[in-house]
């Protein structure tokens, strides 16, 4: 049965990936065997407040009285936000750039990510490691994790590492994600990982082997269609994603990284509320450091087509609304965008991004050849990165951590 809904993509829905959700979809509020239970009160928050949005009531009064703030509440952010701050687009930017130079100076981190296993138990039905995409799995060893750490500090003097994963708790799970820190630790300062949610037993076992951040994408916050792209996996559970953040906070995990997938819901509510999220974050976990993230979709090996297509201009209206509602909240941005793009939103709002990227596992060194999460559109050596930031009159910084503050 094809869904109907304005935000469905129907194209990739066909009669296998029906029947197989049939038989396996579950209710996504039920937790799994062994799944960590918080008590945690962002989700009706957020639900709330999802019910309640409409992007479309503000006006450039709105807007106008947002920017004269000196503190923004969130409703100044989804002012800043809203199609009627369209036309106010370059006021909003010098705004941005104001808040960037107070807080975060001329500088620009780097980073690369290194995906160490492409083995998942989920079914995303836009993502090109879903269990059902037919391709070769691969699942580094930790002496070409090491070779991998080599040819990455080869490419630049990176000291910033995220690791990636796909989930699939029996192939790469806390132990392989232990003896994987503890080998990348002596090449890097700064070690953060996209994984699978886990409990706060374990993230807290993993900061005590050198892990500093995790990032985790909730990918959307629309609860009544969080399963059409999640049918099935660990990831289909709604509640033990969106409380995965809390269970960091309460490890203590030095940083959390947020996103939302831009491409599966309408990305003004979506955005909204993960900066509600934030702010509760915050509030509770006041000692952690954030970072946001806004991937746009790119095509994967499973074919799917976004079902919103953003803009350059709204991806920089965004960035823009973010800067200014939050100083303090590291802007993260991968090499998904173009070179032209990422050079001039670093003058306006980033404060990091990834360079010199392989997105298939050991790309770097051992499988040059393997499949893409996400085709890359800035191919540029971290060298030639940073020579375009210089060029902007901003300085890259390799290092902003260093592991005896751990």
């Amino acid at each position: 049965m094809k869904n109907e809904d304005k935000f469905f993509n129907n194209s990739i829905y066909d009669e296998q990936a029906a029947a197989f959700s049939e038989k396996q979809l579950t209710d996504p509020m039920q937790y799994q065997e062994g799944m960590e239970i918080i008590d945690s009160d962002i989700f009706d928050k957020v639900q709330t407040a999802r019910a309640a949005y409409d992007y479309t009531k503000y006006t450039e009064a709105d807007v106008r009285a947002a920017l004269a703030h000196s503190e923004r509440t969130p409703d100044d952010f989804a002012a800043l936000l809203s199609p009627a701050a369209l036309p106010l687009l370059e006021e909003i930017a010098r705004a941005a750039q104001i808040e960037r130079q107070r807080y975060f100076g001329n500088n620009v981190t780097f980073f690369t990510p290194l995906y160490i296993a492409n083995y998942c138990e989920n079914y995303c039905i836009y993502c090109g490691f879903n269990h059902h995409n037919k391709f070769d799995r691969v699942i580094l060893t930790m002496e070409q994790i090491e070779d991998e750490c080599k040819a990455i500090r080869a490419l630049g003097p990176f000291e910033n590492l995220l690791l990636v994963t796909g989930e699939n708790p029996r192939a790469a799970g806390v132990d392989y994600i232990e003896q994987t820190l503890k080998v990348c630790r002596p090449y890097f300062n700064n070690l953060t990982i996209e994984v699978m949610p886990l409990a706060s037993e374990d993230y807290y076992r993993l900061t005590q082997s050198g892990l500093n951040g995790v990032v985790c994408f909730q990918e959307t916050y629309n609860r009544a269609n969080y399963n059409i792209y999640h049918p099935a996996g660990m990831k289909s559970k709604f509640e033990w994603r969106v409380n995965g953040f809390d269970r960091m906070g309460q490890a203590g995990v030095h940083k959390i990284g947020m996103g939302v997938l831009i491409g599966l819901e309408e990305w003004r509510t979506d955005v909204t509320m993960m900066a509600l999220h934030l702010q509760y974050l915050r509030k509770h976990y006041w000692k952690t450091r954030y970072s946001v993230n806004f991937p746009r979709m790119c095509p994967s090996e499973g074919h799917f087509q976004p079902n919103v297509v953003m803009t350059d201009r709204e991806l920089a209206q965004l960035t823009f609304a973010f800067r200014i509602f939050d100083h303090d909240v590291d802007i993260s941005f991968s090499t998904r965008e173009k070179p032209s793009f990422r050079n001039h939103i670093a003058t306006l709002g980033a404060t990091s991004m990834s360079a010199g990227s392989k997105t298939d596992p050991g790309g770097y060194h051992t499988y040059p050849q393997s499949l893409e999460q996400f085709s890359v559109s800035d191919e540029r050596t971290p060298a030639q990165v940073e020579a375009d930031i210089r060029r902007e009159g901003y300085e890259v910084v390799w290092k902003d951590w260093d592991k005896i503050f751990d």
